[in-house]
């Protein structure tokens, strides 16, 4: 399917769901701090939450039509900042009441458009190195198995002092013959990747005297994927929502997610258990509060008059699969030969560090290690864009054996080649918003109020300067590229009504330089809706 095609398809899609209404309902994300409101309160409440939806529908569909244009022009991080709104609209649609009928029918009219959309029609998400890999198969086999709790005969595989309990079942056999079969070749990745990483997990997991067996939890949630990013907006590989991640001290900001970071999330993840743990005093419940929320959990228990698990019937399926799928993987994992898996080979995922005081360009990096930037971007799977942070110092990971000759070369290359300026400065025009700001430098509304400390959206002045963050990858000027020096390359496409001035003070320059790099004739004034102009912006 060419692009053209791809992009009219998405559109027509859009067209149909948009002259419609639509529904949804979304399962909450675990979290200390879950819980899910009741209709019962008073009538005010109810009738403010169900004059909500509306709100949260228009919403939702704007952001969806931002990200089939994102797409269109292959902006992953854009469509992924527009996703992951809408999935925090669908969850607090999710949490604020009761739905009536009519507003049933929208919500599953556009759950279902917007799934679609989601799994098989934005390129940009299918090509996001199978970041939900891990939660897709979880719903395939949630869909595909209902299991039975209640009395049930167990055949203990491993039992021991300090251990999450590993048992046999009927159900846990479903699942280990999904593996062996319908799963295997994404479970063979899920060993390999558990070969890279266990020398660094497992340590972690000692340091705090957490189970050895909850590096297979990471296993589950996301398939060992530093990188997994969920249709709930849970990122990394212990799958933290943005709340719950902040809350155990994982900071995500314009250059770093660090929900990512294996070692800061993998601390982070034994905290948020061993507090669950301190609730519940068994293992099986905080991996399901791990699941569905702690609020749940402790609801189904009072229901039942039970700790146990296996009788907690009331929980989600989700939920209920949880922990079959968990322990059938921890068994597996533990003897692969035994379910016909072979002990993959892998190298282990060990690292040098080095210490930047200022802020760098990724390939820059990269080419002073003598390694390409993706390798660079593996090892350091919590930064955002291609470049390290502009405030502070940071840590930055190479692989073993590089970082002898990283220090050489870069004390080598002069100091204003090291460093990547970070920013441009926009001075607000009459008539502009931070969303039209936005669209301009293609940045995200998100993050051009988070750079700039903007608490209310909505409310910019004329005059008010406002830093823009560069996305990384930029091409700064040069004397082979025949750019300024200090100034980063931009494409701007014009759109109706603009004038050559205009973009000029847009973009901080003059209409004579704009004229020339784009081989315009002296005094030429005319531009046209469409037309593309290069233009060098000086750093801030």
């Amino acid at each position: 399917m060419n692009k053209t095609f791809s992009f009219i398809l998405h559109l027509a899609i859009l067209l149909g769901f948009i002259s419609g209404a639509w529904a949804m309902s979304f399962p909450t994300e675990a979290s200390l701090t879950s819980t899910v409101p009741t209709v019962s309160d008073s009538i005010a409440a109810l009738d403010e939450s169900r004059n909500r939806y509306p709100a949260i529908l228009r919403d939702s569909k704007n952001f969806l039509a931002e990200s089939v244009i994102a797409d269109y022009h292959g902006d992953t991080l854009e469509v992924i900042y527009h996703l992951s709104r809408i999935f925090e609209l669908m969850m607090e649609a999710d949490q604020i009441g009761e739905m009536n009928l009519e507003d049933k029918e929208e919500f599953e009219r556009f759950n279902r458009t917007f799934t679609n959309l989601y799994t098989t029609k934005l390129a940009t998400v299918q090509d996001v190195d199978a970041p939900g890999m891990a939660e897709r198969i979880r719903t395939d086999i949630t869909e595909a198995i209902e299991i039975e709790m209640g009395d049930t005969k167990f055949t203990v595989v491993d039992d021991r002092d300090g251990h999450i309990p590993l048992v046999r079942n009927k159900q846990v056999d479903q699942f280990i013959n999904y593996f062996q079969n319908k799963g295997r070749k994404q479970f063979e990745i899920w060993l390999k990747r558990y070969m890279q990483y266990k020398d660094l997990i497992l340590p972690i997991l000692a340091e705090h005297e957490m189970p050895e067996e909850f590096i297979y939890l990471a296993m589950v949630e996301s398939g060992l994927n530093p990188k997994a990013y969920s249709h709930a907006n849970a990122s990394g590989m212990w799958q933290f929502i943005y709340a719950t991640g902040k809350q155990y001290g994982l900071n995500r900001d314009w250059y770093r997610d660090e929900r990512r970071d294996i070692v800061k999330a993998t601390h982070a993840a034994c905290r948020y258990l061993k507090d669950l743990n301190n609730l519940f005093d068994n293992w099986y419940l905080t991996l399901a509060a791990y699941n569905c929320g702690q609020g749940r959990v402790l609801r189904a228990s009072k229901l039942h008059q039970t700790y146990d698990f296996w009788q907690l019937k009331s929980l989600p399926r989700e939920t209920r699969n949880y922990i079959p799928y968990f322990l059938s993987a921890a068994i597996i994992a533990q003897s692969p030969g035994e379910y016909g898996f072979k002990i993959p080979k892998a190298e282990p995922f060990r690292y040098d560090e080095v210490v930047l005081e200022k802020s760098a360009d990724l390939a820059v990096l990269a080419r002073v290690a003598g390694i390409k930037p993706k390798v660079l971007r593996d090892y350091n799977p919590e930064l955002r864009q291609s470049a390290t942070p502009s405030e502070g110092s940071y840590t930055l990971k190479l692989p073993i054996g590089k970082k002898e000759r990283f220090l050489i070369t870069w004390n080598a290359i002069p100091e204003n080649e090291r460093f990547a300026p970070q920013f441009v400065m926009h001075r607000v025009r009459y008539g502009e918003s931070l969303w039209t700001i936005s669209k301009k430098y293609s940045v995200s509304i998100h993050d051009l109020a988070a750079v700039n400390k903007i608490r209310n959206r909505n409310k910019v002045r004329v005059g008010q300067k406002l830093k823009v963050p560069l996305k990384g990858g930029h091409v700064w000027g040069t004397a082979n590229n025949g750019g300024p020096s200090g100034h980063s390359k931009r494409n701007y496409k014009v759109k109706r009504g603009d004038t050559l001035g205009q973009i000029a003070v847009d973009f901080g320059t003059s209409t004579s330089k704009i004229r020339r790099w784009n081989n315009m004739k002296y005094g030429s004034h005319l531009i046209h809706p469409g037309q593309k102009l290069l233009i060098w912006i000086k750093e801030s």
